[in-house]
């Protein structure tokens, strides 16, 4: 029998606070980055567009994930009773499979690689993203307990796994060809990458290892919009930083290069 989810006051709001940090972060974020893509070179541009792009793309689906969420619930009796209408977690799944592989192609198009390897790179991580994207999202709306929760968040790991590998192995190889300011903010990227993304495994499995509903359902909305906060925001704002340091490098050779006196041939 379907047993309606209740919230104490406490719950439901912390979801619903969560739910608006993380639209006011994307927000100015948004508006951030739109005025700081003017202020790097033409060339690394591209990379902070996209930056721009993802965080527009999470605000809004923020935006729809929080009316949601506001009219499936009712203050009843002094609990909130999920008797709405239903929400709707597509939204987030949605926001995930455009803006993860925006996310892994800004972070190798900034690096301005070999023509090559950036298509092959963006290529296979955003197909790896694709996959672990949609294969998760049947395990989201299955049952608690049920079998295919377990595999569908298996089946969503491996490709998980092989973005990893790409970031920490294949991506790895470019860094001695890097500034060590780049190396170190490209370094930085990648580990919050890995931990970040180590937040939605543990919400996805909340459900299935928390024995209270309510907490359980608490504890995946709340760990997957501050999960949404470190790896878009706090990312881009990795990405910003290392267009700037290659507009500054890029000024600075063009100046040496201009600056460079002319051999004069001898008679």
């Amino acid at each position: 029998m379907f047993q309606v989810l209740e919230l104490t006051e406490t719950q439901y709001n912390l979801v619903y606070n969560s739910f608006s940090l993380t639209i006011a972060a994307m927000g100015a974020s948004f508006v951030f980055f739109l005025l700081m893509r003017n202020r790097v070179g033409a060339e690394h541009r591209i990379a902070v567009t996209i930056t721009t792009l993802v965080v527009g793309i999470a605000a809004y689906h923020y935006l729809r994930i929080f009316d949601s969420w506001s009219a499936a619930f009712t203050f009843r009796d002094g609990v909130y009773v999920q008797d709405g209408l239903p929400f709707n977690e597509g939204y987030r799944y949605v926001d995930w499979l455009l803006t993860v592989p925006l996310l892994l192609a800004e972070l190798v198009l900034v690096l301005k690689l070999a023509k090559g390897t950036t298509r092959s790179l963006i290529i296979r991580l955003s197909i790896a993203a694709v996959l672990m994207i949609g294969l998760g999202y049947p395990g989201e709306i299955a049952a608690a307990d049920s079998v295919t929760r377990t595999v569908f968040g298996v089946l969503s790991t491996i490709p998980f796994l092989y973005i990893l590998y790409v970031l920490f192995v294949e991506l790895g190889r470019s860094l001695d060809r890097q500034s060590p300011q780049v190396r170190k903010f490209l370094d930085a990227m990648r580990y919050i990458l890995l931990i970040t993304w180590g937040i939605y495994p543990l919400a996805y499995i909340a459900p299935s290892v928390i024995n209270n509903e309510a907490v359980a359902e608490v504890v995946r909305q709340v760990g997957y919009s501050f999960g949404d906060i470190l790896a878009k925001p706090l990312f881009g704002l990795l990405v910003l930083a290392i267009a700037l340091i290659k507009t500054r490098e890029d000024e600075v050779l063009e100046h040496e290069v201009v600056a460079a006196p002319i051999p004069v041939e001898k008679a």
